[in-house]
């Protein structure tokens, strides 16, 4: 409870819009996720453990590094422009 508003004030951005710490968070307990299901599927493939880990240590790195580009794209490409102030001419 103490940490709740100095987390959120991490986390915030504007309405409608990921930060860029939220982002690679996601990232890395999305690819947690992935990791353990890479290791299990490994696992039942190859039958050895220290060959699942292996695979599950390699991919880890890369995958975080391509979901928080993938993030990053998506949340460029979905931007909504807003127009600035017009420009005020001066008149002689």
């Amino acid at each position: 409870m103490i940490l709740d508003q100095p987390l959120k004030k991490l986390f915030a951005s504007k309405p409608g819009k990921d930060s860029n710490i939220k982002s690679l968070m996601k990232s890395i307990s999305w690819r947690i996720v992935g990791t353990i299901d890479t290791i299990i599927i490994s696992y039942i493939v190859t039958g050895e453990l220290i060959m699942a880990v292996s695979i599950g240590s390699v991919e880890v790195v890369s995958k975080i590094l391509l979901y928080y580009l993938h993030e990053r794209v998506w949340e460029n490409a979905t931007k909504t422009k807003v127009d600035g102030p017009e420009p005020e001419y001066i008149r002689s």
